[in-house]
């Protein structure tokens, strides 16, 4: 640590020391999972209620169905995905599995903008057969396309066993 008081402040590096780490493509992949479920029983019943069992028909010759079909197939998961970040630093999903969304350079929650630029970086990560969620896998720090464009990092705390291995005849 410096004893420069105008040096700039050294980033924060997860680690042993801090206890977390990056949260890799598959259990991410899970988080997303669940938030999906979780999307589809919240607003299917309503579109069916709305729109009734045409809505869900396979000849169905339109995308958008009408007004309350933006709202609750764009704009509500829009709205209560980037509330979850602000407020919890994770969707359902990625609370149940321990997971956080935070600012790449603080830690820190996500601000406004970032929070939509992410979520507007999911388009751009889908549109490339999915190749921006892909990226998740193989960058270094386990940022999708959607990461880097929110300047964001999904964390989570180190796995850790409560006791170590051992064996009687060792």
């Amino acid at each position: 640590m410096s004893t420069n008081p105008y040096a700039p402040p050294t980033a924060a590096v997860a680690d042993v020391n801090t206890g977390v780490e990056y949260a890799g493509f598959w259990i991410r992949l899970g988080a997303a999972l669940i938030d999906a479920v979780l999307i589809i029983a919240i607003s299917y019943p309503v579109l069916y209620a709305i729109y009734g069992a045409e809505y869900f028909a396979e000849d169905k010759a339109s995308f958008i169905s009408g007004p309350a079909d933006v709202l609750i197939s764009w704009v509500f998961p829009a709205v209560a995905s980037i509330l979850f970040w602000r407020s919890k630093q994770a969707t359902p999903g990625k609370m149940a599995l321990s997971l956080k969304i935070v600012d790449a350079r603080t830690g820190k929650t996500l601000s406004l903008g970032q929070s939509v630029a992410r979520y507007l970086g999911y388009f751009v990560s889908t549109l490339p057969l999915g190749l921006g969620f892909i990226w998740i896998a193989f960058d270094a720090r386990k940022q999708g396309w959607h990461d880097k464009i929110g300047k964001a990092v999904v964390i989570r705390s180190k796995a850790a066993t409560t006791q170590p291995v051992t064996f009687e005849d060792a």
